[in-house]
């Protein structure tokens, strides 16, 4: 994700200025395409910034979310498998940046995330389904995605059943389903190319940087929503 966030950043260098990227190790070349290069052990060392974009690894997160608040400036976060206590840590750190983790930061799926709410509330009594599809690699399942439209569809008042595939080389499918009685409903969202992830999360940066404190996500900075 990293690659294509600083490819995408480069190819717009009128919408976003890179001022540092951070690897896990000192890379061998310290500036990349002008970009300085930090090992995370050399945080400290990194440029003022207005947001910071992290899709690390757990044990990488902390150090971000502690240069962050000691800053004051924006975090977006897709890092993964957060332990309970980081969670209360990015909960607690809200209450003096502005913050935004997702699972899932496509611009198309936050859309989604809407309407499944908005479907289930108008459609009182109608059955859910939840079904996902990613290539084979990926262990979780549920998806934490399909989990995210469940909390929307619960939202609106349904009560949604998941099933997951894994397939092929699949980046990402999720079909939420409303049936009636004579009647269904399907909302589809598919990904074909990993760059919607990287891009989505660079546009959150922007709408996020210079907020007020407070826990974000991709629904509110779209559309106003929670």
């Amino acid at each position: 994700m990293g690659q294509a966030l600083l490819r995408l950043a480069g190819d717009a260098p009128d919408a976003w200025q890179v001022v540092a990227a951070v690897t896990r190790r000192a890379p061998p070349q310290r500036v990349v395409d002008g970009v300085p290069h930090f090992a995370a052990a050399e945080l400290h060392g990194v440029p003022e910034f207005d947001a910071a974009v992290d899709f690390s690894l757990p044990e990488g997160f902390d150090p971000v979310l502690a240069l962050c608040v000691a800053r004051g400036h924006a975090l977006v976060s897709g890092t993964t498998g957060l332990e309970p206590a980081q969670r209360q840590a990015l909960e607690a750190a809200a209450a003096r940046i502005p913050l935004l983790w997702a699972s899932n930061f496509s611009v198309g799926v936050a859309a989604l995330n809407e309407l499944v709410e908005r479907a289930a509330g108008a459609l009182p009594g109608w059955d859910c389904d939840i079904v996902e599809s990613h290539h084979v690699h990926k262990k979780d399942a549920p998806s934490g995605t399909a989990l995210t439209l469940g909390e929307s569809a619960q939202r609106g008042g349904a009560q949604p059943r998941y099933a997951s595939l894994r397939a092929g080389d699949i980046v990402g499918e999720h079909l939420v389903q409303f049936a009636g009685q004579g009647e269904r409903i399907e909302l589809v969202h598919r990904a074909t190319n990993r760059d919607i992830f990287a891009r989505g999360a660079l546009q959150a940066a922007t709408r996020l940087a210079g907020r007020p404190p407070g826990l974000y996500s991709m629904r509110g900075l779209l559309f106003g929503a929670g």
